[in-house]
């Protein structure tokens, strides 16, 4: 099993009609896009990730998790939960809920400031989405390595 602390990521943003795609360089510092997923299937979607997983030597995946702007479940966050769920069970990676709250109106902005169309790319906002709820995780998992280093050389002072 590779090192799911040290080896490339994989971040969903799960929808009902698609599902955006990114990873993470070697390093685990920069995420970008892969080609959104069109779903058809649960078994289809998770042999597609199963051979991504392969292929991107996957260490880790991230799925969006919907939940409401308050903070409560939705019944969308209740899917994502089971689909996360399933790719635990079918490729024993550790797969993990990452909170995704305004990351498609980020997406929005993004695609709007570069001048890309929502209808001549109807992938490109999950697409972007992944990307940054990817970039959120990188970086916070960057921050707490950071905090946690310093720590460390606090403590051997």
């Amino acid at each position: 099993m590779r090192n799911s602390e040290n080896g490339r990521v994989l971040a969903i943003d799960f929808g009902g009609v698609r599902m955006g795609l990114a990873i993470s360089d070697a390093l685990g510092l920069t995420a970008q896009g892969l080609t959104t997923l069109a779903r058809t299937t649960n078994e289809s979607d998770f042999a597609h990730i199963r051979q991504l997983t392969t292929e991107y030597e996957i260490a880790r995946i991230i799925v969006g998790h919907p939940i409401s702007h308050s903070g409560k479940e939705t019944q969308m966050s209740r899917r994502a939960a089971r689909f996360a769920e399933g790719l635990r069970e079918r490729l024993g990676l550790p797969v993990e809920l990452w909170d995704e709250r305004l990351t498609s109106r980020e997406a929005d902005h993004v695609l709007r400031e570069s001048g890309a169309s929502r209808r001549k790319q109807p992938g490109a906002r999950d697409r972007v989405a992944a990307q940054i709820l990817l970039q959120s995780f990188l970086d916070r998992r960057a921050m707490e390595r950071a905090r946690t280093e310093s720590m460390g050389a606090r403590a051997e002072s």
